[in-house]
């Protein structure tokens, strides 16, 4: 399985809610909190998310998934298993 990571902040509905998705799945993922409030974070988020700066955003291996909407999105298409399976 590829690395899953997640960038997140304090008190989102949104990365609540595409982190409780990727736990009922049994996804192992690494969480990076806070960065909305840590400088070196966020700049390195927005990098790799193309200059998308809302939260969450989430990285499957090398592969930028997007944040919240995209994720369910993927799920809903049975697209996101796939991509956990093969990324």
């Amino acid at each position: 399985m590829p690395d899953v990571v997640i960038y997140t902040r304090p008190f989102c509905s949104f990365c609540a809610r595409a982190v409780s998705l990727l736990e009922r799945k049994g996804v192992a993922y690494v969480e990076i909190e806070d960065a909305a409030y840590d400088a070196d974070k966020k700049r390195e988020m927005i990098q790799k998310a193309q200059g998308r700066t809302t939260f969450p955003q989430i990285f499957i291996g090398d592969q930028h998934v997007g944040g919240c909407d995209d994720l369910m999105a993927l799920d809903r298409a049975g697209e996101l298993d796939k991509l956990l399976e093969t990324a």
